[in-house]
């Protein structure tokens, strides 16, 4: 028997519907001034936390294979089929901004609304519902 930690998986998915709203009203009223930059790089690293941490606990509740990395995370949860392949290549390059945004922010640019911004209120909602599937089927 598996123990998927349900409650820690659920108030990590329970912050996207407000991430989502976030990047896409930050979207569609891009200006691009500093109060919008440094929100997208809040919203963004919290997407990323978000979907690297969910992937954590199905990993560790599935005992699938350790990762040892962000994308790899990410590589596993799609592999197990916790979402749709199709999410794949949008996942990585999410996980793949962590990097820029935790340790070179210095040179981020605040300024321009990057292109993940406006695909990940669709993405994230996906990734929500998609998880929320799998623990139904697999519990």
């Amino acid at each position: 028997m598996y123990y998927v930690n349900q409650e820690q998986i659920a108030v990590r998915l329970d912050v996207i519907p407000e991430l989502a709203e976030l990047l896409s009203m930050l979207s569609k009223n891009w200006k691009g001034d500093s109060l919008q930059g440094m929100a997208q790089e809040r919203a963004l690293h919290l997407a990323i936390e978000t979907v690297t941490d969910v992937g954590s606990y199905l990993i560790d509740g599935f005992i699938m294979r350790d990762a040892s990395s962000y994308e790899d995370i990410m590589e596993i949860i799609g592999e197990e089929g916790v979402f749709p392949k199709a999410m794949l290549p949008d996942l990585l390059k999410l996980v793949q901004l962590r990097k820029p945004l935790v340790q070179d922010y210095y040179s981020w640019p605040r300024g321009e609304l990057h292109s993940l911004s406006v695909a990940l209120p669709e993405l994230l909602t996906g990734f929500k519902t998609a998880v929320e599937d799998y623990l139904k089927r697999e519990l």
